[in-house]
């Protein structure tokens, strides 16, 4: 066997302190690869167990507690500390979560490895599944009680597995194509990651200086399948260290928080990125936590109701559907009849065309006022309320955490003040990447004037959070 000479370039003189150590880190990653398959593994046991049995388990009673109850627990883990955990570990750390913890992302790449081997069909490359499965996910979820029960968690989160598994064994040998085109919650995790104040960083000079005869022999399959030469964001890079190091040009890096929003955005951003963040996680992510809470969502069923029976239609007041269509557990009181889910639908719908008048018309009169109108110019400036809105989804999950810890006797009257600095902070965050995105186009007096107006839009994403935490 003739053995392969791995081409090593001298030290950066540059590199040294914490940055060497930062990029020490990606290297172990590239080294310890088994290890982080059996972590892997071990993820996917823990989730296969906090998913199963609590579907097969009797839902918990009034004195059930999170620390007594195989289900309030999940319930706990699931909604309280894990999918919150999973958004923040997006923001500090990139997809590291999808790249090393993912039990999707691990059993899709398994599968692919063993499968079919498919070309990828042009249908799972539209562009538009990452807002269409969020969005749909999301409403469906609130149709039959994900939060609060495990066998719609079971569907929802076990189908999107299973989904995730048959996608891997039809298509792309070795590669994640579930987790780069279909995952629903891909989109969003590749937006908070332009956030991060880590990345894969690609030197081209040290690239191009290796020699054409080594770069042939070395090899790295990226699994979400990166083109790895001109990768400048971290939106689609799954942190998993396998290319640190490839062609002495790949390392990890630290980086000013948000500035791929500033540098790189520009270029990148687009329709599909605005529709996710405004309509989707400023508008139907908002309506999905408002609506079991909100005034508005009672008073629009009383007026409907007394339609309808004024109208000798009352069919939509008593009747009831499946648990995986609409919530439907008579001996937990919680029935939502087929009125309550078409006011569900129309709630979530009119929260998510209010939010983004609201906060789009502002952003379109800045992205005018720092110079010639330019959509691209428009879609740069909403990636700027990226903070804002990662902050609002996060809390708005948290909610869980906070209510079951309650429920269970603990008052946690901090709640609200941390909700209040976790707010101001991401709206200072979002106007400083505003003013800094309106400064590529014009530093004079429109640049002030551009922010302010866009001040609107960020007053606007922050009113429901303010009806929902202070209000109602």
């Amino acid at each position: 066997m003739t053995p392969i000479t791995i081409y090593t370039a001298p030290p950066r003189a540059s590199r040294g302190g914490a940055s060497a150590r930062l990029a020490a880190v990606g290297d172990w990653l590239r080294l310890h690869q088994k290890a982080v398959l059996r972590l892997q593994w071990g993820v996917v046991l823990i989730y296969a167990v906090l998913l199963i049995v609590p579907a097969v388990m009797p839902l918990p009673d009034n004195a059930a507690h999170i620390w007594n109850d195989v289900s309030l627990f999940a319930r706990f883990v699931f909604w309280g500390i894990w999918w919150p955990g999973v958004l923040i570990s997006m923001l500090l750390f990139g997809r590291l979560w999808c790249g090393i913890f993912c039990p999707e992302g691990a059993l899709t790449e398994m599968a692919s490895k063993r499968g079919r081997g498919r070309a990828i069909p042009r249908w799972i490359r539209w562009q538009g599944w990452p807002f269409a499965a969020f969005v749909l996910t999301t409403v469906y979820g609130q149709m039959v009680s994900v939060y609060q029960y495990p066998l719609p968690a079971l569907l929802i989160l076990g189908g999107s597995t299973a989904a995730a598994i048959l996608i891997g064994y039809l298509y792309g040998r070795g590669h994640r194509v579930w987790c780069r085109y279909l995952c629903p919650v891909s989109g969003v995790f590749g937006l908070l990651a332009k956030l991060a104040p880590v990345h894969y960083r690609v030197d081209h000079r040290e690239w191009d200086q290796c020699p054409p005869q080594l770069g042939r022999t070395l090899n790295v399959s990226c699994a979400p399948m990166v083109p790895l030469r001109t990768m400048e964001s971290a939106s689609s890079c799954h942190m998993c260290g396998r290319c640190a190091g490839f062609r002495n040009a790949i390392e990890l890096a630290a980086r000013p928080p948000g500035s791929e929003i500033v540098e790189v955005s520009g270029k990148t951003a687009n329709l599909w990125d605005t529709l996710l963040i405004v309509p989707g996680l400023m508008g139907v992510a908002v309506g999905a936590f408002h609506w079991a809470s909100s005034p508005w969502f009672v008073a629009l069923k009383q007026k409907a109701a007394i339609w309808l029976v004024g109208n000798g239609q009352t069919w939509p007041l008593e009747q009831s559907l499946p648990w995986w269509l609409l919530t439907n557990y008579p001996a937990h009181n919680d029935v939502l009849s087929v009125l309550d889910g078409a006011m569900l639908l129309f709630y979530i719908a009119a929260t998510a065309v209010v939010a983004s008048v609201a906060i789009l018309l502002p952003l379109m009169l800045a992205a005018w006022v720092v110079g010639p109108w330019s959509v691209q110019r428009f879609h740069h400036l909403v990636h700027g309320l990226l903070p804002l809105a990662a902050c609002g989804v996060i809390l708005g999950l948290s909610a869980q955490t906070v209510t079951l810890l309650r429920t269970d006797g603990f008052r946690l009257a901090w709640a609200n003040d941390i909700r209040m600095s976790a707010l101001a902070l991401a709206a200072a965050w979002s106007l400083f990447l505003v003013w800094k995105i309106a400064g590529r186009y014009n530093s004079g007096p429109r640049r002030v004037v551009a922010t302010a107006v866009s001040s609107v839009a960020v007053a606007a994403a922050l009113l429901p959070w303010v009806l929902l935490f202070w209000v109602w």
